[in-house]
């Protein structure tokens, strides 16, 4: 051991145990110790190669094998589907939510989302290639009878198929091909949309026709995607603002002003008819009830009349006499009943006769 005051210095090969010769020394200063040692004489112990560089690649293959387990898990989330990628082409089914395990370096693992509902405004786009500005010529479309409309819509899609939208739509640039798919959609939209809005004319686009033109673009861009095989369904598409250039549009408005006097008159007019027509329908029955009712009683009446004639005559021929005076007296005494003043004079009489007026019973006498 050194005196106090004196540092010692070991050489490496000693440090790790290696034999070899090392000679140290030292001298005093009055700053300390000075430690002087002769490199030259320290030696080094023989080491084989090959048994160091078996130890170095088993320590890097230990190393990369750790690695490559560590990257050779992944997880799905309860909103995906993970496609399986082996050289460059799909492999398997998707994998459901969970831990899973994959080849590093060979397999590609693809998570897709089959539940979120995404929404892009059209005819302009969505993401990347939305333009920043748009203007009112972008969305001008030619209808049936050479006018012009424009036109904004909406569409919303989900991911149902995660295999059939990798395969038409994987690269390497957008693993999950979320980019070239919106394109498609929008472009196959608008493909649709053109083409129904010239199959119908301006005031067809602008009023009645817009459910009929939503309900067929959005069947036709599911056709056209299905041939596309994108893997994909349209969940709604809603047509958002539907109304004449800019240039023209004072007119339109005065025609549709026009057009909504018309029918508010229409309405009234209907509503009038609504209740005038039940009331003379009902006033209709009424008189006819009416008419019925009397004629049925005519009819009675003249029945009656006819039987009291048909027996008075059957009563004539047999007694002609009797019921010619019978008749007779019936019909003075209908007709005298009537009468209040009543002069009775004798056929036979030859001569004028003073006037005597007979008065009714309850009258009393003449004066």
């Amino acid at each position: 051991m050194p005196e106090t005051g004196e540092i010692a210095i070991i050489p490496p090969a000693v440090w790790f145990g290696f034999p070899g010769n090392a000679s140290v020394a030292a001298a005093h200063t009055e700053f300390g110790t000075e430690v002087h040692m002769d490199v030259n004489e320290i030696s080094m112990p023989d080491i084989d190669p090959g048994k160091a560089i078996s130890l170095g690649t088993l320590l890097v293959f230990c190393v990369v094998l750790i690695l490559l387990a560590y990257n050779g898990f992944y997880t799905v989330r309860e909103n995906e589907e993970a496609v399986v990628m082996r050289f460059g082409k799909v492999h398997g089914t998707p994998a459901d939510p969970g831990m899973h395990f994959c080849i590093p370096l060979v397999d590609t693992i693809v998570k897709v989302n089959v539940t979120e509902e995404r929404r892009i405004r059209l005819p302009f786009g969505g993401g990347a290639e939305r333009p920043t500005r748009s203007s009112e010529a972008d969305t001008l479309m030619l209808t049936a009878d050479l006018n012009a409309a424009s036109v904004e819509w909406t569409i919303q899609w989900r991911i149902t198929d995660s295999i059939q939208k990798v395969k038409s739509f994987y690269h390497p640039l957008d693993p999950t091909g979320d980019l070239y798919l919106s394109q498609v959609i929008t472009l196959a939209s608008r493909t649709v949309m053109n083409r129904l809005v010239g199959d119908y004319s301006i005031d067809e686009v602008l009023t009645g026709k817009r459910s009929e033109i939503r309900q067929a673009a959005k069947e036709q861009t599911q056709s056209m995607l299905d041939e596309y095989r994108c893997g994909v369904v349209i969940t709604d598409l809603q047509m958002q603002r539907v109304r004449p250039p800019r240039k023209v549009r004072p007119a339109f408005d005065a025609v549709n002003k026009s057009i909504q006097e018309r029918d508010k008159l229409e309405n009234e007019a209907n509503k009038q008819r609504n209740q005038l027509i039940p009331q003379a329908r009902a006033d209709k029955d009424k008189k006819v009830r009416g008419a019925e009712g009397y004629a049925s009683r005519r009819r009675a009446e003249v029945g009656g009349e006819i039987k009291a004639l048909r027996a008075r005559y059957e009563a004539y021929k047999m007694a002609p006499e009797v019921t010619r005076q019978r008749l007779y007296l019936e019909a003075m005494e209908e007709i005298l009943s009537g009468v209040e003043s009543k002069t009775i004079v004798d056929s036979d009489l030859q001569k004028s006769v003073p006037l005597l007026p007979l008065l009714p019973l309850n009258e009393g006498s003449a004066p």
